[in-house]
């Protein structure tokens, strides 16, 4: 899916401006409204646009450790346990990788008495062969896709 400039555009009001209305985005942009929704419903439709909702923060929900825990899995079972890591809540996202293991965690905790109760309940799942811990001291670069966008839309000819 091509994004042009005013996708740009758009996307970075979105991302900047989160809880603006539309009418608002439009007239920031200066175009009609019926253009914006045309290119929002585009957006979303294209998978470009993935969510609405508000960004939450495990640190202030009482969970400040953040660790990446790696799981080695023994072949065939890949699925298995990936379906049973869904019922662990403190993994707030997980992917399949190359490398040194078959799935990657993000996997927060209250304290690290807490995250080691996590990591013992991720190895006594079926299929897990072993596990690979480590923790975050400080985030370096927040999650971000703005100037990914940007040079995006850059490469589309125009200024991001």
């Amino acid at each position: 899916m091509a994004v042009d400039t005013l996708d740009t555009r758009i996307l970075r009001l979105l991302i900047e401006q989160p809880r603006t209305s539309a009418r608002e985005y439009a007239r920031i942009l200066g175009i009609a409204r019926g253009t914006l929704q045309a290119r929002l419903d585009r957006l979303e439709r294209d998978g470009v646009i993935t969510g609405t909702g508000p960004a939450l923060s495990p640190a202030a929900l009482g969970h400040p450790v953040l660790a990446f825990v790696h799981l080695e899995v023994t072949q065939g079972h890949l699925d298995e346990v990936g379906e049973a890591m869904s019922a662990v809540p403190e993994i707030i996202e997980a992917f399949s990788t190359t490398g040194g293991g078959d799935l990657l965690t993000r996997v927060v905790a209250r304290d690290n008495g807490h995250l080691e109760d996590v990591i013992q309940r991720l190895i006594q799942l079926p299929g897990v062969v072993r596990t690979r811990t480590e923790v975050a001291l400080r985030e370096r670069v927040p999650h971000r896709v703005l100037p990914l966008v940007e040079a995006v839309g850059r490469a589309a000819g125009g200024v991001g």
